[in-house]
């Protein structure tokens, strides 16, 4: 345990940073740009390169110890984080982040790829709750883990708004590099006992990409399948909040004020770890799960009621306190019905299936919010002048009304979720299954 919460600790530096780098990006590219689309062509890229890596990282997890996996995550972020400086120090003067320059898109592939590297220590990080933790103790032990992101949020949001507000995306950089130096030199330092793993059966395939095995690993167990791909639904619904949820709340503050109530809200997310920590999750994960999914949806369907940043910054606290429990909930079930052998993989699958949707979403709400939406509820819009008068209109209001829709199918389909029978199979299966023995 001495080992877990230390590699924990280790956790929020590691994350802190390349999240800091993710969002200043994001920031700083729509600030200088104003463009809905350039946005969400960052934000679908970044799920993109998220989604591919993860059977990958998955793969490579369960053929290594998780120390060697954590380590080189951090290396491969460090690395390309320096080309990313290299690319920033070449640019010619007032050239980034203009869209039409190529060495903009170089900077900013090299920034997501860093930290898409990062996603292979997440991976390893929740294998290594069954390798460290006693069962009785996964889901406080998720808790945990989701307390360390919430804190990495709340840090994240607050000086990546303050960076790019007064010391620009340049110094942001040379900060994520430091920090990603020293995240690295701690956690060689920290034992973690485990043995070597069974090496794989010849071949790239087997070592590299074992798609095959995951799939097999999951179909193995009725149930899992189908909640992994409500998950995935989910996460289709949920890239409209990664093209339009930052250019929402810059339309309504400035990037510092922005920054600082993200932060405030995320607090949210460490209370929810704790009490994930503290209580646990019940004797049934997969119903807390879906009653989790009815409360997010909800309030994605009322927060943009009003034009005000308030209604904002209360709807992302809720969020942000109810998703620790809807990931605890999905580790803690995977981490009973799986065998420690081929988590890594069913991990990584997880990961592929339920981030691939977000791309798609980000990459459309994108130009169809620039295009006719946000038009539509503009001054002389069909929209506007049909509800305008109590909804409002502008550019804020054009977004507020994909994230209502998205939120009425999000209710739906969980209630659909919650009557099917993959759910009641799942249930059974977990309160029926016994605990996966860890390699040591």
């Amino acid at each position: 345990m001495s080992a877990f919460h230390r590699i924990v600790a280790n956790t929020v530096i590691a994350s802190t940073t390349n999240n800091i780098l993710w969002f200043a990006l994001t920031f700083w590219v729509y600030l200088e740009t104003r463009s809905v689309i350039a946005s969400s062509i960052i934000g679908g890229a970044y799920m993109l390169f998220y989604a591919a890596s993860g059977i990958f990282f998955g793969t490579f997890v369960d053929r290594h110890k998780r120390k060697t996996s954590m380590l080189l995550s951090n290396a491969a972020s460090l690395v390309l984080f320096i080309l990313a400086g290299v690319a920033y120090l070449v640019a010619p003067a007032g050239s980034l982040p203009a869209l039409g320059q190529p060495l903009t898109w170089v900077f900013v592939t090299l920034i997501l790829a860093g930290a898409v590297a990062g996603n292979l220590r997440a991976v390893a990080l929740s294998t290594t709750v069954t390798l460290l933790v006693p069962e009785d103790r996964h889901d406080r032990a998720n808790g945990l883990v989701g307390t360390a992101n919430g804190v990495a949020f709340a840090l994240t949001s607050v000086f990546s708004g303050i960076a790019i507000g007064t010391v620009g995306m340049g110094v942001s950089l040379v900060i994520a590099l430091a920090a990603t130096a020293l995240a690295s030199i701690d956690l060689a330092t920290i034992e973690v006992a485990e043995d070597a793993p069974p090496q794989a059966e010849p071949g790239l395939a087997a070592n590299a990409f074992d798609f095959a095995g995951a799939l097999a690993a999951v179909r193995v167990v009725p149930g899992l399948l189908a909640l992994l791909l409500f998950s995935t639904f989910n996460n289709f619904l949920g890239g409209v909040f990664m093209a339009l949820v930052d250019p929402y709340g810059l339309e309504l503050v400035s990037v510092e004020t922005y920054g600082t109530l993200l932060a405030i809200s995320s607090f949210g997310f460490i209370f929810g770890g704790i009490a994930v920590a503290r209580r646990g999750l019940g004797t049934n994960p997969a119903r807390t799960l879906l009653l989790v999914n009815v409360a997010l949806w909800g309030v994605t369907t009322l927060f943009p009621l009003r034009a005000s940043i308030v209604p904002l910054v209360v709807g992302f606290f809720i969020y942000m306190l109810l998703i620790p429990v809807a990931e605890a909930s999905e580790q803690t079930i995977i981490q009973r019905v799986v065998p420690f052998r081929e988590q890594g993989r069913v991990f990584g699958f997880a990961q592929t299936i339920e981030t691939a949707a977000s791309p798609i979403t980000a990459f459309l709400i994108g130009p169809i919010a620039q295009a006719w939406v946000i038009p539509f509820m503009t001054e002389g819009g069909a929209g506007a002048e049909a509800i305008g008068n109590w909804f409002g209109t502008g550019r804020d209001r054009g977004m507020a009304l994909v994230f209502i829709a998205a939120g009425l199918v999000g209710l739906v389909v969980t209630f659909v979720a919650l009557r099917s029978r993959a759910y009641r199979t799942l249930s059974r299966r977990y309160a029926h299954s016994p605990e996966p023995a860890p390699a040591a």
